[in-house]
């Protein structure tokens, strides 16, 4: 399993970069449009360098989550930018970022030793938690490379804050359904979507 994977990753990977590199070469003719398409190889390897930097193995699942994230979030959306080609593309993948972090919360949750199946609405708190400082450090990184790089990830120009409170609230929309999906689990013992997440993280 752990080598499927990571078979499915790296293709991931390689096609991201290899994509980005086509259209930096083909299509991006100012320095803001070259680095935002360069630095997929910087983002879709990051569970990897990460592992260096803090000296700690991440599951190969998590690593998946993390990729597949990317992969559809800066790739697909941001240089292949079918954010500007579809009108919802933009919300389903903040949704997605929602329930991806809400797993993943969870996760960090048990491995810092934090998790008590009796405390349901500490855990839940946590969840949404972890979601919302995510999605707001997403809408900082728009926010800050909208200044340095120019253009308008935000939609100021169209939308004013609509744009930023919407991507944030169906992020928050996202931990939900997991914190409702737990709720029911803990509550009725049941072996379901979040905790075999959890009991497959070893």
């Amino acid at each position: 399993m752990k080598k499927i994977l990571s078979i499915i990753n790296w293709t991931l990977i390689i096609v991201a970069v290899l994509g980005s590199a086509y259209l930096i070469i083909t299509r991006d003719d100012k320095l803001g449009l070259i680095l935002k398409d360069a630095s997929i190889l910087l983002t879709i390897t990051s569970p990897y360098w990460i592992e260096k930097i803090f000296h700690k193995k991440l599951s190969p699942i998590v690593k998946l989550i993390c990729v597949l994230f990317v992969f559809c979030a800066h790739f697909l959306g941001a240089t292949v930018e079918l954010y500007n080609e579809f009108t919802y593309y933009d919300k389903i993948t903040h949704a997605l970022s929602g329930v991806l972090t809400a797993l993943l919360a969870m996760l960090l949750l048990k491995q810092l030793g934090m998790y008590d199946e009796n405390k349901i609405f500490f855990n839940i708190l946590f969840i949404i938690s972890v979601t919302l400082s995510v999605a707001v450090c997403w809408e900082f990184f728009e926010y800050f490379g909208n200044i340095l790089f120019g253009g308008d990830a935000q939609r100021v120009a169209k939308t004013g804050v609509n744009d930023t409170m919407q991507d944030m609230l169906v992020a928050f929309i996202g931990s939900i359904i997991v914190s409702i999906i737990y709720y029911i689990e803990e509550k009725r013992k049941l072996n379901g979507m979040v905790k075999n997440f959890m009991n497959g993280m070893k």
